[in-house]
């Protein structure tokens, strides 16, 4: 991609459709977004597609929305099988990755499942760990790998693939959804419809609300307790407030 002309290449060729680009945005060179690619030339179209040509006219990210995710959640699409564009599964919930992982290594988790990853977003984490040794492991394995789907208010790398949908929002730390649910509630993803939906009615979901209470923070002192309470989730940017 260097070769063909690096970022700037596919930012030209971006700024060839109108409403991609806000040109006129300055940037830190001094000089507005346009004025900085106006020169820049897309040296290899098989590498770098044209914006007429392109070989999605979506992105590799999408948002997803539902009872589960009132603020929304992410999933690389760009890197989900054709076939995978819709589950359903009952949810195996876990309240950190190394517990999912440890029900992965034993056995505990079935062809059919959702894993949900809960208490690892900004607040319950703290700090949104990625879910890398999780998502390896899951993977990697064959009788897993394209019959389960993972769910967290944490986060992945960027070798993530398949059914693996992070960033929900409210995260449980905070009383979300995701924190609510129950092994066996039946998880219904829809990407097409960018939907997130756990088959659980408003009033049951109410009862369980009524019943929730906060987990005891990880770190009662120093930064990371500071940062606990003051973090937003992940649909606000996990900044402080």
């Amino acid at each position: 991609m260097n070769e063909a002309g690096g970022v700037p290449a596919i930012l030209a060729e971006l700024a060839r459709r109108p409403g991609m680009l806000h040109a006129e945005a300055m940037t830190v060179t001094g000089r507005t977004l346009g004025e900085n690619v106006q020169h820049a030339e897309n040296r290899n179209p098989a590498c770098i597609r044209s914006v007429d040509q392109p070989h999605s006219e979506h992105g590799a990210l999408v948002a997803l929305f539902g009872n589960l995710a009132t603020e929304g959640a992410i999933i690389k699409v760009g890197a989900v099988d054709q076939h995978e564009m819709t589950f359903r599964g009952p949810a195996r919930c876990f309240d950190s990755e190394e517990a999912a992982t440890n029900a992965v290594i034993n056995g505990q988790v079935q062809p059919g499942d959702v894993i949900v990853v809960r208490y690892e977003g900004p607040r319950g984490g703290p700090g949104m760990r990625e879910m890398l040794a999780l998502t390896s492991m899951v993977k990697g394995m064959p009788a897993l790998s394209g019959s389960t789907a993972l769910i967290t208010d944490g986060r992945f790398s960027g070798g993530t693939r398949g059914l693996c949908i992070g960033h929900v929002s409210p995260e449980a730390a905070e009383g979300g959804p995701i924190g609510l649910l129950h092994d066996g509630d039946m998880i219904e993803i829809d990407l097409a419809a960018r939907r997130l939906y756990v088959a659980v009615d408003d009033d049951e979901m109410a009862r369980r609300r009524a019943a929730w209470t906060a987990p005891a923070p990880r770190y009662a002192r120093g930064w990371l307790a500071r940062y606990t309470r003051l973090v937003s989730n992940a649909s606000h940017g996990a900044v402080l407030t």
